[in-house]
C-alpha cells in the first residue's frame, strides 16, 4: 500500500465562514427576534402525516393484512410520533396528560 501525499495550499488558509459566537442573533425586519416557526409542527405537516397514514393503511389492507393488525400498527406509530413531537417540543404538560391517559386506559378506568 502506498502513501501518496496530498497537495497542500501554499498560501494562508481561508477564514472560517461560520458565524461567530460573539455575533448578535439574527433579527427580523422589524428589529425583533425571529419568530421560530420554521421548526414547529404546522397544518402542512399534519396533512402530510394524514395522507401518509391513510396510504400506509390502505396499502397494508390491500396486501392482505388483517384490519385489526393494521389499526394496532398505525396506532402504535401515531403514539410514538406524538410522544416524539411532544418531547422535542418541550411539552411536558402534554406529555404528562398522554402518560396519564395511557396509564388510565391500561388500568381500565
Amino acid at each position: 500500500m502506498s502513501h501518496a501525499s496530498l497537495p497542500r495550499p501554499t498560501g494562508p488558509a481561508p477564514a472560517c465562514a461560520c458565524p461567530s459566537a460573539d455575533a448578535p442573533p439574527p433579527t427580523t425586519a422589524h428589529g425583533g427576534e425571529r419568530d421560530g416557526t420554521a421548526g414547529r409542527f404546522g397544518p402542512t405537516h399534519a396533512l402530510i402525516l394524514l395522507i401518509t397514514f391513510l396510504g400506509l393503511g390502505c396499502g397494508l389492507v390491500l396486501a392482505g393484512i388483517e384490519l385489526r393488525t393494521v389499526f394496532a400498527l398505525l396506532g402504535g406509530c401515531g403514539t410514538i410520533g406524538a410522544a416524539t413531537l411532544t418531547a422535542a417540543g418541550g411539552g411536558r404538560r402534554l406529555m404528562t396528560v398522554l402518560v396519564e391517559t395511557a396509564v388510565r386506559s391500561g388500568a381500565g378506568k
